[in-house]
């Protein structure tokens, strides 16, 4: 198989938050058990990252793989979807355990489902508690609910769930480490004439024809997949990029800024992105009027929406709903999407954030509608994005 000294260095896009997903063939290798034989390398890449100010989010396969070991005598190869979960139950303690021994930070468990990630108001309730692990300094580790999930409900695997987390995290790059170094003209596998891509612009059909599809005996998710996950994440405006865990040298060319895999990009960034959405997708019928305080905060573009600003709220819309925003003269000045449902506004309208537990006997933050998901009517970042669109 051609190797990552055939492949080009470049420079690692500047980044602030990254998810970083390991594949199950760098936790169990050998077809076995949990080894930290390659988990070492990354886990000093996240240790690096920390130090240097940056945010990682975990997203680790390997819980099924550890559980199937643990259980080899008892478990026949093929079972089905409840041997599986109970398989997944077994093996989430130790897939934690070993990142929390290599990690000199506290290690939390994250559980997602496709249930949890659709239902709006529990995707908020768990951006918000990544928000506030990460806040802490603390390396969440998610994983999909395999305990719980069923086959229409289960988001598949790992690959797409770290497009998802990445998104659900504002982050800006996805990073997919994994036993093949790079994107391929062919599968290198089975031909020795493959040759790496260093840098794929745009995820095109025939850049998706690339991908051979095929899973590994260990974990489900094949160079398809990662493409899948990489235009999951582009149609958010991060970049992927997808590199060889195996390389020692190839993980610590990363804590220095350089990459060797292949880099896949992103037409605007991810703000354009996640702003155009927030001024282009449907709204319901909810609207908060603010005063002329908030209005000039929010439409200079780096303010969230606080209740002390509010006047009043019209609407029956729910707590992670689109909601208009208006200034006293009922004109729109931007969009957003609540952290409170609309009776739940009207109590906290014109209170200080400190009073919202006392008012409503629990709080979801400080903020009615957070900077990073309000877009104002004339977001300059997001008429430049129009422009070259």
């Amino acid at each position: 198989m051609t190797t990552t000294r055939q492949l080009p260095e470049r420079a690692l896009p500047a980044w602030r938050r990254a998810v970083l997903k390991v594949g199950s063939n760098l936790l169990a290798a050998d077809g076995g058990g949990l080894t930290t034989q390659y988990a070492q390398a990354l886990a000093a890449f996240i240790a690096a990252s920390q130090a240097s100010g940056r945010e990682v989010v975990l997203v680790s396969s390997g819980a099924v793989a550890a559980g199937r070991a643990m259980m080899r005598e008892r478990v026949t190869p093929g079972g089905g979807l409840a041997a599986r979960q109970a398989l997944a139950a077994l093996g989430q303690a130790p897939m934690i355990a070993l990142w929390q021994s290599l990690s000199e930070r506290p290690v939390a468990q994250v559980l997602l489902t496709h249930d949890d990630l659709r239902n709006r108001r529990r995707y908020l309730n768990a951006r918000a508690t990544l928000r506030e692990l990460l806040a802490l300094g603390v390396l969440p580790v998610v994983n999909e609910n395999d305990t719980v999930a069923v086959d229409e409900l289960k988001l598949g695997d790992n690959d797409n769930l770290a497009a998802i987390v990445a998104a659900l995290v504002d982050a800006d790059l996805l990073l997919i480490a994994s036993d093949v170094d790079a994107l391929y003209n062919a599968d290198p596998r089975r031909d020795p004439h493959a040759k790496p891509i260093g840098h794929v612009p745009q995820l095109t059909p025939a850049v998706m024809a690339m991908a051979t599809g095929s899973s590994t005996s260990v974990g489900t998710g094949g160079m398809r997949t990662k493409l899948e996950a990489a235009t999951k994440a582009a149609s958010a405006g991060i970049r992927t990029v997808l590199f060889g865990g195996r390389d020692a040298a190839t993980v610590e060319a990363l804590q220095q800024g350089r990459l060797r895999g292949t880099l896949i990009d992103v037409a605007g960034n991810r703000m354009q992105a996640r702003k155009y959405w927030l001024r282009h997708a449907p709204a319901g019928g909810g609207r908060i009027r603010v005063d002329a305080g908030a209005a000039k905060a929010i439409t200079g573009g780096r303010a969230s929406l606080l209740p002390g600003g509010i006047l009043g709220a019209v609407g029956d819309f729910h707590r992670g709903d689109l909601v208009e925003i208006l200034d006293a003269d009922d004109r729109p000045i931007a969009r957003g999407l609540s952290q409170y449902a609309g009776a739940e506004v009207v109590r906290l309208a014109g209170r200080h954030s400190r009073d919202i537990e006392t008012l409503l006997g629990y709080s979801y933050g400080a903020e009615i509608v957070h900077r990073d998901d309000l877009a104002t009517v004339m977001d300059p970042e997001i008429t430049e994005g129009e422009a070259k669109a």
